[in-house]
């Protein structure tokens, strides 16, 4: 059983590392992770577990069997449940002082008001569909408003070494943010600012039907994107 004792020394190695300042700038940020699928998940489990005080997770599904192979909430023993409460209650056996907020809705042009990015500094985009991506690109990478990291594509892929980050636009060689570009060129709609993206340069496998996808991948990107907010919390400019 952890007590108040025990608590208190969560984060003893990581400020061990980073330094007495950036822990609290972790605790002090807001953060705001649309996705908690199998990118989304695992980032916010390294964002709680780096220090992160205040977390809002954002995710309208619930386990469905087909989730285990790559989500942290996937269990034999939560299908069925919403995706964000069996995170939100995973988060805060990790770090019961955290503040977590768990919405099991749905981001699109029609909700995205209720969500208040201006509210944050950090917004993580590991949403799917393409069609809400786009949306949430736009709206959080206005001038003015918290910083973005987006995740592009990590399905039918292998080699997590081959993860990469990268601006949006010097992106080469992911269908997705191919697609992303193509949107916005059409609708004559663009990000405001730069941002960087976590995205794989090997090329994608072919698959039938649904697409594959496999967590040694998707979790690293999930890393990838928490440790871009970690880093930028740390940096002695922060």
């Amino acid at each position: 059983m952890m007590n108040d004792n025990s608590i208190s020394h969560l984060f003893d190695r990581s400020e061990t590392l980073l330094g007495r300042e950036a822990m609290a700038r972790l605790r002090s940020a807001r953060v705001i992770v649309f996705g908690v699928g199998g990118v989304g998940s695992w980032c916010a489990e390294a964002l709680v577990r780096s220090g992160i005080g205040h977390l809002t997770i954002v995710d309208s599904d619930c386990v469905e069997p087909t989730n285990v192979n790559r989500q942290l909430p996937a269990l034999a023993t939560t299908v069925g449940r919403p995706k964000v409460e069996v995170m939100r209650d995973h988060l805060l056996a990790v770090n019961p002082q955290a503040d977590i907020l768990a919405l099991q809705q749905r981001f699109s042009l029609a909700t995205a008001d209720a969500f208040r990015l201006s509210d944050y500094d950090f917004v993580v985009d590991a949403i799917d569909s393409l069609r809400d991506k786009l949306d949430l690109i736009l709206l959080a990478a206005r001038r003015g408003g918290p910083v973005l990291f987006s995740s592009m594509g990590a399905a039918r892929r292998l080699d997590p070494l081959q993860v990469r980050v990268s601006e949006f636009w010097r992106i080469d060689g992911c269908p997705l943010a191919a697609k992303l570009r193509k949107s916005m060129r059409r609708e004559q709609r663009y990000p405001e600012r730069k941002f960087k993206c976590v995205w794989s340069a090997e090329t994608p496998l072919a698959a039938q039907g649904v697409k594959g996808s496999m967590m040694p991948v998707t979790a690293t990107f999930g890393l990838v994107l928490a440790s871009l907010v970690i880093n930028s919390l740390s940096a002695p400019s922060a």
